[in-house]
């Protein structure tokens, strides 16, 4: 079964489009790979497929085996540079005053399978009715190769419609235990209106039967890439008292920051204002001029603002469905 190696299956939610589902995603599979797991993304959003362009593997192609699709490379097995990008604001950190510290970092193995690679033409409109949907999103569950992994994280469309329906049923029926599929991690942003739409895929977990691992509400402030002030632009906590309202877990906030979206657009390592501070930790200072395109995404995202953000999650995540 191409399942069976898979310790963990994690899907991403949310009743609503235009969360950041994706950007979610792309963070949780880069943060678990910090903590050296070996992690897979599935992306069945069909009609918008944008998990290759998060990762920078546009233009890679899956290749045919013996039974099945070989989902493609993001990075192998990596040992990072023993150079930490951030100090620490604590104890440890005042008596190093500020000081980067020394420390080997392993990364676990990051692999993705999307119906992006597979499209003749990256703009190529996918214009399908629900059956073919449905045969679409059973055949990335059947027939993908994935190699041993402890956590695969699937990328969904909006909503609860078709392609939720067979991805629930084929999950149920592929996985080789009950705890495989572990829950589902639900993504909001702070309005009401968004908060109305993602009480509808809570409920849809609560009828059939999905562990909800938590809330992540996101574009939860604005990150200014000037100073080091974070500006609630579109109001917070709406997820937090979603979470309560229903009694799920909420996982935290985050916030925009345009230096995470120069990573994935352009490949550029995240820099900031002297004196930035986020979960503890101050962040490399940015040098006028100066755009370093160098290295691995896994290895530039654990400068970006939001790669201690996330840490905090997958640690929840990992506590919690290893803790079953």
């Amino acid at each position: 079964m191409p399942l069976e190696n898979i310790r963990h299956i994690v899907l991403v939610l949310s009743g609503k489009g235009g969360v950041g589902k994706s950007s979610i995603t792309t963070q949780l599979a880069l943060a678990l790979s910090l903590q050296g797991k070996s992690v897979g993304v599935l992306d069945v959003d069909l009609t918008g497929p944008s998990v290759p362009r998060f990762f920078g593997i546009e233009e890679s192609r899956v290749r045919q085996a013996p039974g099945g699709w070989i989902p493609v490379e993001v990075h192998g097995k990596q040992t990072l540079s023993s150079k930490q990008t951030y100090g620490d604001t604590g104890a440890q950190g005042r008596a190093a005053n500020g000081a980067k510290q020394e420390s080997e970092q392993h990364a676990g193995p990051l692999s993705c399978m999307s119906l992006g690679f597979i499209l003749s033409n990256r703009g190529d409109a996918v214009i399908w009715r629900g059956p073919k949907k449905t045969a679409m999103v059973r055949q990335f569950l059947t027939d993908v190769l994935w190699p041993e992994l402890d956590f695969l994280l699937v990328d969904t469309p909006p909503g609860t419609s078709d392609e939720h329906i067979s991805l629930l049923e084929t999950l149920l029926k592929q996985t080789a235990h009950t705890t495989q599929l572990a829950g589902a991690v639900v993504v909001t942003t702070p309005q009401a209106i968004a908060i109305s739409d993602v009480k509808k895929e809570l409920n849809f977990c609560a009828k059939t039967g999905v562990r909800v691992l938590g809330v992540v509400e996101n574009m939860a402030g604005f990150v200014c890439p000037n100073c080091s002030e974070c500006c609630n632009v579109f109001s917070k906590g709406g997820g937090q008292v979603m979470a309560q309202e229903f009694g799920v877990p909420f996982l935290g906030s985050v916030p925009i920051d345009p230096a995470f979206v120069m990573l994935i657009e352009e490949g550029v390592r995240p820099r900031y204002p002297k004196g930035t501070v986020v979960e503890g930790r101050v962040l490399v200072e940015r040098e006028e001029g100066v755009e370093d395109k160098e290295g691995l995404l896994v290895d530039k995202y654990r400068d970006c603002s939001l790669a201690p953000v996330f840490e905090g999650f997958v640690r929840k995540l990992v506590e919690e469905v290893e803790g079953r």
